[in-house]
């Protein structure tokens, strides 16, 4: 990705050294399958089982805990953070778009949170062992930067496009939310069974995928020179490499179905697709009857 005409976003928040913070429990995101990698259940049993139990996928059944303190300061300028500043700028560009031109709406973006180790959310602790993840209950996205490491060195999917591809997943999520597809699909999900919750679920982290790639459809529509060869191609390995098969398999050399909560990598892969190709929102009905 050529980065250096992006404008850095200002809606980031720093607490990295900030310490940690006991307790709670918090959302999952996309990188959930890193707590079940620690725990070596790569989702085999229900991964909410590794995050206490019933609480929804999006935490939306959370109590929210006060707001911490803010530990803004000045903006930091190690690479990871101005690249994270500047993907998430082009994001909040583009989703603008988006909303104006096929919505009819106004976007509203959410903060991002960079942290180490834990911190406080409104959905609960947040921690690094969970990977990145969106917190409905106050609207932001929380990233510890080492997770860009963890997806070069444990899952092959190195690249600064992959890197993206992370937050514009949980951007996704934050799209969903405004949408109100979030509380459609946890209202559904309370009245499910645990397998119909599961395939919910998956529903949502499609969609969310599909989302990432309407964003760099029209990113790249909107700057020609924003997207280099093979970085497509980088966010695509970086879906297949999270697949719930995949992972399973390479944890315990076999998988449950019934248990998944982010799909195949087949899947992942499709919807990611689907999204960089149309770049349209109206494209991203993962819960159609016909849906793959």
């Amino acid at each position: 990705m050529r980065l250096d005409d992006e404008r850095e976003s200002t809606n980031v928040e720093d607490r990295r050294g900030a310490g940690g913070f006991g307790g709670g429990r918090a959302t999952i995101g996309i990188g959930t399958i890193v707590i079940a990698l620690a725990a070596s259940y790569f989702f085999g049993i229900d991964p909410r089982v590794v995050l206490e139990g019933a609480s929804a996928l999006q935490g939306r059944q959370q109590q929210a805990q006060p707001a911490p303190t803010q530990h803004q300061g000045a903006p930091a300028n190690d690479a990871g953070a101005v690249f994270t500043r500047k993907v998430l700028g082009n994001i909040e560009r583009t989703w603008t778009g988006v909303f104006n031109t096929q919505l009819h709406a106004q976007y509203e973006p959410p903060k991002l949170v960079m942290f180490t180790n834990s911190t406080p959310t409104a959905c609960g602790t947040g921690q690094t062992a969970m990977g990145p993840f969106y917190c409905p209950g106050d609207r932001n996205v929380y990233i510890d930067l080492g997770f860009y490491d963890e997806l070069r060195k444990r899952f092959g999917a190195g690249g600064d496009f992959a890197q993206a591809y992370v937050i514009a997943h949980e951007v996704g999520h934050h799209v969903q939310n405004l949408l109100g597809i979030a509380d459609k699909v946890d209202a559904a999900r309370r009245r499910s069974s645990q397998a119909r919750a599961n395939a919910l679920s998956v529903r949502m982290e499609l969609q969310a995928d599909c989302f990432a790639g309407v964003w760099a459809n029209n990113a790249q529509r909107a700057n020609q020179r924003l997207m280099e060869p093979g970085d497509f191609e980088q966010g695509l390995k970086a879906a297949a490499a999270i697949g719930d098969d995949r992972l399973q398999q390479q944890g315990q050399g076999y998988v449950v179905p019934e248990s998944f909560t982010h799909g195949t990598s087949e899947q992942r892969v499709y919807w990611l697709r689907r999204g960089m190709e149309s770049g349209e929102v109206s494209a991203c009905d993962t819960f159609a009857a016909n849906a793959r």
